[in-house]
């Protein structure tokens, strides 16, 4: 009998030991996040986080933009230019996606989303094998990029640009009023944070307060162009040349007068390439 117990004792303990070591070799990839206007030095980082120099090759998704081979050409030259592989790959909404190009995104070391239209982008993707296909690269470790409106796809809650109560003004998001923004479901590789683009040089601060009040549980992150934040884990570091924009509501607490939106305690911190943050991912 006591040998039973000892043995079952055993058993256990190993049991216990290879679920935690297979808990530790889980790798999970990283993210580089570019506000826009990507620079050659943002390029040096994405290329030494991805290990594109060491072999391998990275997949630019186009889909966001208008006109997705130039989108291809224009990400591509800089990599190429550095002597890695780049491949580009179109998909057009509602056309079968066949496997052999599944197969081209799942091993690749680096998924680059171009800028454009970050609705045109998850239409073309939602439901599809190639949005698990991207979420597959990252499970795996790899490394998933995006620019622009590559970058505010990252976000689950993602800011689509629209404004919904005034779509036809020429200045954008003059107020901080409730109802105004209009979100979507994004790729998903952040949950619990709203990524918002180009965010000093076009003067985006109202747009991301009213976000950042209408959600309160979310992070919200500003980022300019030729900056990015390098996400791994639950770190967020800044590379580029301009700041990263980090608002929280950390009341909770959302009033409405009149349509126009308030709240007490927000908290909001501006990081210069260097620094790190903790990212709510």
């Amino acid at each position: 009998m006591k040998r039973i117990i000892i043995v079952l004792i055993l058993l256990s303990a190993g049991i216990c030991f290879i679920g935690s070591s297979c808990k530790q070799q889980k790798s999970e990839g990283k993210l580089f996040i570019i506000g826009g206007v990507s620079t050659l030095d943002l390029v040096d980082k994405m290329i030494e986080v991805s290990g594109l120099d060491k072999g391998g090759y990275g997949v630019i998704l186009p889909m966001a933009s208008e006109i997705p081979d130039s989108a291809i050409i224009e990400v591509s030259v800089d990599f190429i230019n550095k002597g890695c592989k780049m491949y580009g790959l179109q998909f057009r909404k509602g056309e079968p996606c066949p496997q052999s190009r599944i197969d081209s995104i799942r091993n690749a070391r680096l998924i680059y989303i171009s800028g454009g239209d970050q609705s045109r982008f998850m239409e073309a993707i939602a439901g599809t094998p190639i949005q698990n296909a991207i979420h597959e690269v990252f499970n795996k470790g790899g490394l998933v990029c995006g620019s622009s409106a590559g970058a505010a796809v990252m976000s689950k809650t993602m800011i689509t640009g629209n404004e919904l109560k005034y779509p036809n003004n020429d200045e954008t998001f003059v107020t901080i009023e409730t109802g105004n923004i209009e979100i979507k479901e994004g790729l998903g590789m952040l949950v619990n944070v709203i990524i918002d683009q180009h965010f000093i040089k076009r003067k985006r601060l109202n747009r991301l307060v009213t976000e950042c009040i209408e959600n309160p549980k979310k992070m919200c992150v500003g980022i300019d162009e030729s900056t990015a934040i390098f996400v791994d884990g639950n770190k967020a570091t800044v590379f580029g040349k301009s700041q990263v924009v980090v608002i929280r509501n950390l009341s909770s607490e959302t009033k409405v007068q009149n349509g126009l939106l308030g709240a007490e305690n927000l908290r909001l911190d501006v990081y210069l390439p260097g620094q790190s943050f903790r990212i709510l991912n």
